[in-house]
Parts: structure tokens; C-alpha cells; sequence
């Protein structure tokens, strides 16, 4: 196993069994960037740590299960389910509150990671929101 892989599994056990953002933040470099689908482009390690915190108040309890992981040079990839029930309020990119929906949800993934001197410095994450918002029950009824 490479450094790649070994810091991106750090990174998913501190956000789902261990919930330590200590380690979030020390698995980041200080002008890391991340891509993610809710919130766009998150720069820098701190403000990245806090969409880590946002998501893990919303989802206190989320497990992650790992359906394939691949290193390739410098970069770790992950597909797999996350899963959890939201418990705490979901912040939307424009800074607005949703309260808690008490529902369970479980929406597939990919993480990508690369890694220089066992920093993550680009991280991207892709998941279908729709869905994810959908099983929250967060979506207008459709029916006429």
C-alpha cells in the first residue's frame, strides 16, 4: 500500500469511525483544494475541515462501505456507499439551514485523493445530490 492509499483511508475512518477532525485537518495540506457536488470548490485546509464538520454534524453516525479502491501513483480512489441517518441540520451552499430530517439515506460515491509528502492537496468527491436529497425527503412531491 502506497501513501496515497494509506492517507485516504485515514481520511475515511476519521470521518466515519474515529469522527475526528484533528486528523481531518492534519490530513490536508494548508492550500489543499476540494471539489465536491453541495458546496463547489472548497479551498484550504481550514475551511475544508469545516465542510467536514458540516457533514459530520448533519451525520453524526455515517459509515462508509467500500465497493472498489485503486492507487494510481500520487492518487487513491474510492467508490462506495455512504450511509447514515441525518440527525443534524444540513447547511446548503448558500448558507441557509435545513433542520434535521431524522431519515436514513444511502447514496453511492467516488472519492479521489491525491497526495504529496502524505498531504492530501486535491481532493474530489462526486455523489448525486438529487439522490441524496431525494431519500431525505428534501424534494417538491412531483405528483400533480
Amino acid at each position: 500500500m502506497g501513501q496515497a492509499r494509506e492517507v485516504m483511508d485515514r481520511l475515511t475512518e476519521a470521518l466515519t469511525t474515529r469522527r475526528d477532525l484533528k486528523v481531518i485537518g492534519e490530513l490536508y495540506a494548508e492550500d489543499a483544494l476540494a471539489a465536491t457536488p453541495d458546496a463547489g470548490e472548497v479551498r484550504g485546509r481550514d475551511d475544508i475541515v469545516e465542510y467536514w464538520r458540516q457533514m459530520t454534524d448533519a451525520v453524526p453516525e455515517a459509515t462508509f462501505e467500500s465497493l472498489a479502491a485503486w492507487e494510481v501513483g500520487d492518487t487513491a480512489i474510492d467508490e462506495g456507499f455512504f450511509s447514515g441517518r441525518n440527525t443534524g441540520p444540513l447547511r446548503l451552499p448558500d448558507g441557509e439551514t435545513l433542520p434535521a430530517t431524522g431519515r436514513d439515506f444511502r447514496i453511492r460515491g467516488v472519492d479521489i485523493a491525491s497526495v504529496e509528502d502524505g498531504r492530501i492537496v486535491s481532493y474530489r468527491l462526486y455523489f448525486d445530490q438529487m439522490d441524496f436529497l431525494g431519500q431525505l425527503g428534501l424534494l417538491p412531491d412531483e405528483t400533480p
